[in-house]
């Protein structure tokens, strides 16, 4: 009987023991939906599960908070959306509109108080609003106006230069608002005289802040003199831009906000939890580790000297002890290198530290990107061909202004940022990624957004095999780092396209050695959207502050993997060939690809074609691809037709003599209009042009062209500029079927100020010439789009050309301008000879456009 009891007490805790484990890995998460198996310690299996669902909103600079069972972010221009779930959102404001508001109510009335400094029509913001990058919070201790206690906190900021800015703070007892104004705290940008922005009417002198009331209620002492430069202007590589505010509170209860743009750095002040005003320093002085502390603006604790850094967001981690500040690196448009960085601390007002002990207050003018952790920048795991899914992989560029989401009671970790997308320009979208703890206390960030996975013990025979791999690097740029092929061994070595070991301890902790560097981190099952598949993935970060990812792919024979690369490849529509095609000459895992050619006069091996000049017959030729790996070589053949020009006729011109007439008879008189296409008011005068006269554009106005100018996907668009100054974004011709799908030719554009033919739409597209025209002298520019293929020239000289530009004009209803458009800086200078032509010009018509009175 005792024997039988021992044998069943051993089971019962041989039982106990297997089990703990799981319990354990396992408490306070939800089950994991795409685990390998029912049993996730059991190794080899691949058991999928349901993909999940997302719903992708655009909101810019996003801070996150969960009230109830709801997440929330807010963003610039006044987005915000929710979800249940963080991968399916609904946005619920409705941007600018006022009144009717839905976060602000009346939004001119209700925040005047702060745009009477910056944020409404005014400079930077001329004609609208620039409300940037608030942070809403629950304080539980804020009294309202009718004595209640507990509101809904949204710190915002208003702005209407970089260094013109201010911050001010809203409350309301619902968390979607409306929020109600109560101050205005902190404020930038001002001068020690009185001085003006362009196309402003605000005073900038400093006793037009709130720094006079602070002075007369004995808070401060007086101005700080060095606040100002020798000329009067603001100090702004020592004090920071006013916007970006982000609170929370430390271990103790206190309440802090940090904030700041670039410029001077990022500052911190403590926050009266009860009434949301500033605890303001009211003397000068340093820190113990000699940092600046300002009577007004606070300690500083990241940046400074005209270094880029901005979007603070501060956590504390009671496991840790740590608070964790993120900031962001670089600017923010798709070819800026916006990136992530890390930095933490014992102390909430610092200081802050990399892994390598490096501060994050900057020692000086100096290139910051060896400081701080680099979480994410730009990447691509890129799709080869061959590889399962379609496009050009999976990757972001710009990502950052990021908030965290801590839950407390299961340890997760959220990183909420948007970012935008290589080939798609300035299109960008809010993005969840879940965060682990390595073993040093450090966050990495899972190389694919969040679908709901949970960490878990894995197997290591699940994590031998092939992956790609990025190393992000350190660098702020706007290289995008693509992914390359690597190889988990069993003998616990890493080869491939770089070299060295790897190891799993614990139940899922990683460490990956290459090229002499040492990363820590985890492997975390995730789905991978261009695959559309769960994969086993990895994070890790090293202690110069690198990190790297790797994501697992299918183990395949060369056999096979030839045999996807043939299958996969393709060249599109190959029978009417109109501009150079693309010969890919690399497919997945290192596949070669060469290539041979019929007929090179029709189309070389390196994909150039020779188009017939119009009125000439198609011609052929066949492309003969050999696809090799190993030992293992096949081919495949495309017959290639390169269809002739098509003649192009002239549908409307305007000379501008002394008038806005339509030349052809086929279109209407053009109408002046103001600042934007659908304003009223505005002034053209003429003057002498290229040819006769010239239409002369003030910077405050524009001329609305007839409706259906353009109907078609074939068409090209001719014209003369003389500018007399260079704004970014400022159009010269414009041209939308509504305000979603649009084109825009503009001399300074988006892509490193290039001129350039610049698309929004469900794709967007930057048609870049490589250059910038010269202010103060004509230049002739010219744009073509035949089903798809854009041309772009300057001067009669082919700057660009490209494939897949977007279908815009699918109505006979669409809008067109001259110098203005629904949202930017108007043009200034001279504009002649507009022509608009039904079809694609030749390189040949458009050098004898050019060469007119040259």
């Amino acid at each position: 009987m005792r024997k039988n009891f021992v044998r069943k007490s051993t089971f019962v805790l041989f039982i106990l023991v297997v089990m703990i484990p799981s319990i354990v890995l396992g408490l306070g998460t939800e089950k994991q939906v795409n685990q390998a198996s029912e049993n996730s310690n059991k190794p080899n299996t691949d058991f999928q599960g349901e993909a999940p669902v997302f719903k992708n909103v655009s909101v810019h600079d996003p801070s996150i908070i969960k009230d109830g069972d709801t997440y929330y972010v807010f963003g610039s221009h006044i987005e915000a959306a929710k979800s249940k779930d963080l991968k399916s959102w609904t946005s619920f404001a409705n941007g600018y509109t006022t009144p009717g508001n839905a976060i602000y109510g009346d939004l001119s009335k209700n925040l005047a108080g702060s745009f009477t400094w910056a944020g409404e029509n005014d400079s930077d913001s001329k004609g609208g609003y620039a409300v940037w990058a608030p942070d809403v919070f629950w304080n539980e201790d804020y009294v309202n106006d009718d004595g209640t206690k507990g509101a809904y906190m949204i710190y915002y900021s208003a702005s209407s230069t970089y260094i013109r800015s201010a911050i001010g703070y809203a409350v309301s007892k619902n968390i979607e608002g409306p929020y109600k104004a109560v101050d205005t705290i902190v404020y930038s940008g001002f001068t020690k005289n009185e001085e003006y922005d362009a196309n402003s009417n605000v005073n900038k002198k400093w006793t037009n802040t709130n720094i006079n009331k602070l002075i007369d209620n004995g808070t401060l002492t007086g101005p700080r003199s060095g606040w100002f430069n020798s000329n009067g202007s603001y100090a702004n590589s020592n004090f920071p831009n006013a916007i970006d505010a982000n609170l929370f509170y430390d271990e103790d209860g206190k309440l802090w906000m940090t904030y700041g743009s670039w410029s001077g750095g990022i500052f911190m002040l403590e926050i009266n939890k009860t009434t949301g005003q500033a605890i303001y320093p009211g003397e000068d002085g340093t820190t113990d580790d000699g940092r600046l502390v300002d009577r007004y603006f606070g300690t500083k604790i990241a940046g400074g000297y005209g270094k880029s850094g901005e979007g603070p967001y501060i956590v504390y981690d009671k496991n840790t002890g740590y608070y964790y500040l993120y900031v962001t690196y670089g600017w923010l448009g798709a070819d800026g290198g916006y990136n992530m960085r890390l930095f933490r601390s014992t102390s909430p007002d610092g200081p802050y530290v990399d892994a390598e002990g490096k501060s994050a207050v900057l020692p000086g003018n100096v290139d910051h990107s060896p400081y701080g952790m680099k979480l994410m920048g730009n990447f691509l795991f890129e799709r080869k061909v061959g590889d399962p899914g379609k496009g050009i992989g999976y990757g972001y560029l710009s990502p950052g202004h990021n908030s965290v989401y801590y839950d407390s009671e299961t340890g997760q970790q959220f990183l909420v940022f948007h970012t935008r997308f290589p080939e798609t320009g300035e299109m960008h979208e809010l993005r969840i990624h879940q965060m682990f703890m390595n073993k040093d206390g450090w966050p990495v960030v899972a190389p694919y957004r969040y679908s709901g996975e949970t960490i878990d013990k894995v197997n290591r025979q699940d994590l031998i095999g092939e992956y790609k791999f990025i190393n992000q690097g350190k660098d702020t740029s706007a290289n995008i780092h693509k992914s390359v092929f690597i190889r988990l061994n069993k003998d616990n070595t890493v080869t491939g396209d770089v070299d060295g070991t790897w190891k799993k301890t614990s139940h899922n902790q990683a460490e990956i050695t290459v090229d002499g560097e040492t990363f820590d981190g985890v492997f975390v099952r995730q789905w991978d959207p261009t695959s559309e598949r769960y994969v086993m993935s990895f994070t890790a970060v090293s202690k110069e502050g690198v990190s790297v990812w790797g994501s697992k792919v299918l183990n395949k024979t060369d056999d096979e993997i030839v045999e996807d690369v043939l299958n996969d490849l393709s060249l599109g529509d190959t029978e009417n060939v109109i501009s150079n095609l693309t010969l890919p000459t690399e497919g997945t895992r290192h596949t070669e690809i060469s290539w041979e050619t019929s007929d090179s006069k029709v189309v070389t091996e390196t994909g150039v074609i020779n188009r017939p000049e119009v009125n000439s017959e198609s011609v052929t030729a066949s492309l003969t691809a050999t696809i090799t790996k190993g030992d293992i070589t096949k081919t495949k053949s495309f017959e290639i037709t390169v269809l002739p020009y098509k003649e192009a006729g002239l549908v409307a011109q305007y000379s501008f003599e002394d008038g806005l007439n339509e030349l052809t008879g086929n279109f209407e008189t053009g109408t002046v209009t103001g600042n934007r296409i659908d304003n009223q008011g505005g002034t053209i005068t003429y003057a002498n042009g290229k040819t006769g006269k010239a239409a002369v554009f003030n910077g405050e106005s524009g001329i609305r062209l007839p409706n259906g100018l353009i109907s078609s996907n074939t068409y090209s668009v001719s014209l003369w500029l003389k500018p007399e100054q260079l704004t970014m974004y400022t159009t010269t011709f414009f041209g939308a079927r509504d305000s979603n799908n649009w084109l825009s030719l503009v001399p300074n554009g988006p892509a490193n100020g290039n001129t350039m033919v610049w698309s929004g739409s469900s794709t967007w597209y930057d048609a870049t010439a490589g250059m910038k025209i010269n202010n103060d002298e004509w230049s002739h520019l010219a744009f073509s789009v035949d089903n798809g293929t854009i041309n772009v020239y300057v001067n009669g000289v082919q700057k660009f050309t490209g494939t897949n530009f977007p279908n815009i004009f699918t109505s006979t209803n669409s809008n067109f301008s001259l110098g203005v458009n629904y949202w930017d800086t108007p043009f200034k200078g001279l504009l002649d000879e507009l022509r608009i032509y039904e079809g694609a010009l030749t390189p040949s018509q458009v050098s004898n456009l050019a060469e007119v009175n040259k």
